[in-house]
């Protein structure tokens, strides 16, 4: 709240959320033909400048900003632990992804906090034990919520009133909320050490390896093996405190290279080297 303003008053202002159609569009440009680039030129009136994310006086914050605003956007794991004492834990990380897929491999990336590392980092590495939850839009407040800064111990299952559901190959439980849950196990573990400070822990990067899944039944297809982006309704992160919808794709082939393709592609090309000596 306090660099946002009154942000309940700017959110008054604002358009309701609404329930949009998901739709499919075209492309950019159905036209486009290999060899041709981008679609158009408004890049060319834009210089680029460079930047040394370690230049002189520039703060560590600074690059955490400019990258969570370009890196987007971003899937959301909504992560669930427990400690030795069976203490529950809750919290998003957008500083994840998808890794591999046999075995299913995922990463999270736990940044280290002033007071120390926190807390679901200290569970996983305490217990080895994880589930990731997808977060949709039926839940987006309650998600977001558990990213209060909460006393080790405090459960953020209670302050967010989502729903435990239990597990079948991990202690901790999933949420019941979520369309699309894993059971997790550590597989292994990266440290990242600050730049400036190479003594001080900048991130920590869990690899874990997804054992069981828990999918709502209208998210999947017939045959389990394709989600309904229309149905899941995932939400992002971009920059800042914002958040993202899904609700527009379009689809491009994957190209295969052919006789025609690679001639259209020296034609054109040609084509440019040609206007380009004019």
């Amino acid at each position: 709240m306090t660099n946002h303003g009154d942000f309940k008053k700017i959110e008054a202002a604002r358009p309701p959320f609404g329930d949009a159609q998901y739709t499919v569009t075209k492309t950019v440009d159905p036209n486009w033909v290999p060899g041709s680039g981008a679609n158009s030129d408004e890049w060319k009136s834009h210089k680029k400048i460079e930047l040394d994310p370690y230049e002189e006086g520039r703060p560590a914050g600074y690059n955490y900003k400019t990258l969570i605003s370009t890196i987007t956007p971003r899937p959301i794991a909504l992560v669930s632990s427990m400690n030795s004492k069976g203490e529950y834990n809750l919290a998003p990380f957008s500083y994840f992804s998808l890794a591999a897929h046999d075995p299913p491999t995922f990463t999270i990336s736990c940044s280290e906090k002033p007071d120390g590392s926190k807390d679901t980092l200290r569970d996983i590495l305490e217990t080895g034990e994880l589930t990731i939850n997808i977060i949709s839009e039926w839940f987006i407040e309650a998600a977001s919520h558990t990213s209060i800064d909460a006393p080790y111990g405090v459960s953020e299952w209670d302050l967010s009133g989502l729903t435990k559901s239990p597990s079948s190959k991990v202690n901790p439980p999933f949420v019941a909320e979520s369309a699309f849950s894993i059971e997790a196990k550590l597989a292994g573990k990266h440290v990242v050490y600050k730049k400036n400070d190479p003594t001080a822990v900048s991130n920590t990067i869990l690899i874990v390896e997804g054992i069981n899944f828990h999918i709502r039944e209208d998210v999947i297809n017939d045959e389990r093996n394709i989600v309904d982006t229309s149905v899941l309704k995932p939400m992002s992160r971009l920059g800042g405190i914002s958040y993202g919808r899904t609700i527009q794709s379009f689809e491009c082939l994957r190209p295969h290279y052919e006789e025609e393709d690679a001639a259209k592609a020296r034609e054109v090309s040609k084509q440019k080297h040609q206007d380009s000596s004019v």
